[in-house]
């Protein structure tokens, strides 16, 4: 049984899998890590990519474009993160309950929007809906290793290019050393005259795009259209990812590839005489790794920035 796991692991249709169950996770995980990087807990990335799937069917069925679709479901998203950045900077909601309320608009949600839209009942089957094409590189077929990228979508390439974004965005540009100086000392920041709030509704509308651009990627190329429940915990694996990651690009790229490996590892598993309760679970141990590593990181945070409040009250 073992050799038969180890041959079909080391394959190129095997990391083909791989790329193709990262590519949501890494947009995910990237829009945690622009958040993150300004100081603002983006819990909501589930929920955004939720309704970032719903409406990117809903955008390239109505338009008949694949484009103005993804296009539409990264808006979106932007939307969303504008949202809890309003309830939680002018009206001072708790951002972590801003997230889990846009999280359940994302579950609940999208069943009435499909609803009220279309219609359908639980999944889009009957829309008339557009996909994105794979994009086809013949030249890599064949090729040990780069034939895994032979026909993978172009938002998989988008979702790694924008790790390179990413970076320079935050270490290249006058805007990423402000989200950083934000997200590091908001104080700090205010009294050189920078716009603390500002800068995070430009952090939460940048980390919702890339998530709706993931949510996009789950109901146009992953899947065949939208279905209740579809993201399935990504926007919760991303937030492992971005913890593991320790908050940077390529770190979340890795962190997001291991996952990616974990789940396609559980299905490529499925045959073998290990019970299939034990094989699904694999995933989510390492996600449940992965969180533990992200509430750690989180309350090691707290705690430094206490012991600074106090360092500063006594001084």
């Amino acid at each position: 049984m073992l050799e038969t796991i180890i041959s079909s692991v080391f394959t190129t249709a095997f990391l083909a899998s791989i790329l193709r169950i990262t590519t949501p996770i890494l947009f995910a995980a990237l829009a945690s890590v622009v958040s993150e990087r300004a100081g603002v807990a983006n819990i909501g990335l589930e929920g955004i990519m939720m309704l970032g799937a719903l409406f990117g069917v809903l955008f390239s069925a109505w338009t008949q474009s694949a484009f103005v679709g993804v296009l539409g479901a990264g808006i979106i998203g932007m939307f969303i993160g504008l949202m809890m950045g309003l309830f939680s900077l002018k009206l001072g909601t708790d951002i972590i309950l801003s997230g889990i309320a846009v999280n359940m608009l994302g579950a609940g949600g999208t069943i009435f929007l499909l609803f009220m839209f279309t219609g359908q009942r639980g999944n889009s089957a009957a829309v008339d809906s557009r996909m994105i094409p794979p994009l086809d590189l013949a030249f890599f077929e064949g090729v040990p290793v780069l034939g895994a990228f032979a026909r993978q979508s172009i938002l998989t390439y988008v979702a790694l290019l924008c790790v390179f974004l990413v970076y320079v965005l935050l270490y290249k540009t006058p805007l990423g050393l402000n989200i950083r100086a934000v997200g590091e000392n908001p104080n700090a920041a205010d009294s050189v005259g920078m716009s603390v709030h500002e800068i995070k509704y430009i952090a939460l509308s940048i980390s919702g795009f890339l998530a709706g651009l993931g949510g996009a990627y789950m109901s146009m190329f992953y899947s065949r259209g939208f279905t209740t429940d579809m993201v399935a915990g990504r926007g919760f694996i991303a937030l492992a990812a971005q913890a593991m990651g320790r908050g940077e690009p390529v770190g979340a790229l890795l962190a997001s590839l291991l996952f990616g490996a974990a789940d396609a590892l559980s299905h490529h598993m499925q045959g073998t005489a290990l019970p299939s309760q034990l094989v699904s679970t694999i995933p989510y141990v390492i996600t449940i790794i992965g969180l533990s590593l992200y509430a750690a990181r989180t309350i090691g945070k707290v705690k430094r920035a206490r012991r600074a409040r106090a360092a500063a009250i006594n001084s």
